[in-house]
């Protein structure tokens, strides 16, 4: 970690020739409007945040923006971003001595104290080891020197880390806010006592949280039939102890906010000056869902849900515009109808921005949610556009087999509702390869969307109807009931598709209003592999780095075989492969990689909702229907939060929303 007072000297000089040579060269000079340049003697604690992806997509990601704002609004603590470079770029950055650099003033990330790394996507993990080879760290944390900064990853990928284990120094579970106000808070008391113990000392405050994991204080034995035979803690190495060893904590607990109407960021979000997938002002109305799909990791490691009031989501949104310039607001969730008071919300912004250029959207709606008076609210101040819906499963026995709780009436009466609106487009979004899926409820797809294209022509009395099949390849993930299942094989996903776009083609009355888009099933392979792996695994991500991967989430630069040759060389040793990760189904003895790590789920619930799945019985929403017990509420001491708003207008910017002027 940084011993040196004096702020570290900038690499843009050795950039900005390179710069030339490049594809996008504006992405590199950062400059965005709200940027925070900060003094680095103002600080005791200096992180660097990364998003191992490119600029384009890292920009937007809401994470990110909160927790930049929230430590450099924090005194003693200053936050700058990093994100992957193009392989153009980092070619020529190797061929100059140019390090890994942060946006807003080009310092060298390895002179940061923290490198905090937000995961979204399992196939980010080589642009990770991109990321900490171009910065000069080296690529175990084993070998790192006192003086390199702390990596510690966080995000939802990182409910399972243990793939990456051997490449981070610590993992946060679940919510960052808190967590990175208690990490910088550890450091700065580390610092000013004079460093007890070393980098070892300062991870072993951080792993006797309970809330920090620390891989390095874990040992992990295989038996010899492959699967994990134990994850045993060791003892930490803390300085100035009790003369009784500690060892590191049993499990390791998840961070949960509660009271978001205390957390209100971001409120001065970064305008970027290079194009990013998303320009808008992003507002998260809640956090959290209890709809219970058993496919979702998202869903069910941040339970449970928690909604800011409609006065601080209008305060948010109001300072956000004003900030920013933006005409775009995206209320965001996972699904942002199930706001209880979603109506009175997008009518009261509605009201708010009438007549002004201000646009509003939700990116995410569950066809049981939707209600044509919010759609409409929605379009008042913007365009009409397509609508999107996840029925996840072709078949009403596949739907109730993840617990969609939607059925085909559902589904109908609420297209049939926005073609009487004057709606002519939808979007239906699916999966294939859940658990149980055959041939035929892949192809049940084609019959819903027949009937969807039917309907709207009928209501509308036009034939200018359209309608979008959209198929992702499923790929179990922890913390789900569905840990234990088996992957599809990609061969399989991919032919069930073709043969659903075969169908509908090969239909004469409906080819023409019906598009049919789908994905690969090989990169989703990979993803089940990086998902459900175990340390083991980190050594076929290291080959599959060395060999030249990059950015895999990249359908130009994926390259299958590349990670088949890796698997096939780094995990013959135990006598396991590719398959016995992903097309594997688990029994439930077997100790699972993440079973160590509490999210707040109990694993009997979790065995008892797949077996649910299995015969096809449903779970109702814990909101509205009562307790499932899950375990989170009860084990992390916190509950749900629904209604906390005041009723009636949305209230406009107050004092209560501080703007600090960073």
């Amino acid at each position: 970690m940084n011993t040196s007072v004096l702020a570290p000297e900038s690499v843009f000089p050795q950039l900005e020739p390179l710069l030339a040579q490049v594809a996008k060269p504006v992405q590199y000079v950062g400059g965005e409007v709200n940027a925070v340049s900060a003094a680095w003697q103002s600080a005791q604690v200096h992180w660097c945040l990364a998003y191992p992806d490119a600029y384009e997509v890292g920009q937007p990601n809401q994470g990110l923006a909160i927790l930049y704002e929230l430590l450099n609004q924090r005194d003693g603590t200053l936050a700058e971003r990093t994100f992957a470079v193009w392989p153009d770029l980092a070619r020529l950055m190797r061929q100059a001595g140019v390090p890994q650099f942060s946006w807003e003033n080009h310092r060298p990330v390895r002179a940061f104290d923290v490198l905090g790394v937000s995961l979204s996507t399992e196939l980010g993990y080589t642009n990770l080891l991109e990321l900490l080879d171009l910065s000069g760290l080296p690529l175990h944390a084993a070998d790192r020197r006192e003086d390199d900064p702390l990596v510690i990853v966080g995000g939802h990928v990182a409910t399972n880390p243990e793939p990456i284990a051997d490449f981070i120094d610590a993992a946060v579970l679940g919510d960052g806010e808190q967590a990175v106000l208690d990490i910088s808070a550890i450091i700065q008391a580390w610092l000013e006592a004079g460093r007890p113990g070393g980098r070892r000392g300062l991870l072993a405050k951080l792993a006797a949280t309970g809330q920090i994991y620390v891989p390095a204080f874990y040992s992990v034995s295989y038996s010899p039939a492959g699967p994990i035979a134990a994850v045993q803690p060791q003892v930490l190495p803390l300085p100035n102890s009790a003369t009784k060893p500690v060892t590191a904590p049993e499990s390791v607990r998840k961070y949960v906010l509660t009271n978001l109407d205390a957390w209100p960021y971001p409120a001065r979000p970064l305008v970027p000056v290079a194009e990013t997938v998303h320009e808008r002002y992003s507002a998260e109305i809640f956090r959290g869902c209890t709809r219970g799909c058993r496919f979702c990791q998202a869903g069910m490691i941040t339970r449970p849900v928690r909604e800011r009031s409609l006065e601080t989501i209008g305060q948010m949104i109001d300072c956000g515009l004003r900030a920013t310039g933006y005409d775009e607001v995206g209320l965001l969730s996972l699904s942002s109808a199930d706001h209880s008071e979603i109506s009175a919300l997008v009518r009261g912004l509605a009201d708010r921005y009438q007549g002004t250029n201000v646009s509003l959207s939700l990116p995410s709606t569950r066809v049981d949610a939707f209600t044509i008076d919010v759609a409409q609210q929605l379009a008042r101040n913007g365009r009409r556009t397509g609508l999107t819906f996840a029925p996840e499963g072709g078949s009403e026995r596949l739907r109730r087999v993840i617990n969609k709780n939607v059925d085909e009436a559902d589904l109908m009466a609420t297209v049939e509702a926005a073609f009487a609106a004057g709606w002519r487009q939808v979007k239906l979004y699916f999966m294939s390869g859940l658990p149980t899926e055959t041939d035929d409820d892949v192809q049940a797809i084609a019959g819903l969307a027949y009937q969807v294209i039917s309907a709207g022509r009928r209501i509308s009395g036009s034939r200018d109807i359209s309608c979008t099949i959209s198929i992702g390849g499923f790929v179990p993930k922890p913390q789900t009931p569905f840990q234990w299942a088996a992957q599809a094989p990609p061969e399989v996903i991919n032919r069930r598709e073709k043969t659903l776009k075969a169908t509908i083609r090969s239909n004469r009355h409906f080819n023409r209003a019906i598009s049919v888009r789908y994905h690969d099933g090989q990169p989703g392979q990979i993803e089940g592999l990086l998902a459900r792996g175990d340390r083991r695994v980190g050594r076929v991500i290291e080959a599959v780095w060395r060999d030249g991967g990059r950015f895999d989430g990249w359908s130009e630069y994926f390259d299958y075989d590349r990670w088949v040759r890796a698997c096939q060389q780094q995990l013959s040793e135990w006598g396991i492969d590719l398959d016995w990760y992903t097309t594997r189904e688990r029994p439930v003895t077997e100790v699972l990689p993440w079973d160590h790590l509490d999210v707040g789920l109990d694993r009997d619930w979790l065995w008892d909702d797949w077996q649910a799945a299995l015969d096809q019985v449903q779970r109702p929403d814990c909101r509205w229907d009562g307790c499932e017990d899950c375990g989170v509420c009860s084990g992390l001491g916190v509950d749900t939060e629904i209604g906390l708003h005041r009723r009636g207008e949305l209230a406009v910017a107050s004092p209560r929303l501080v703007v600090a002027d960073v």
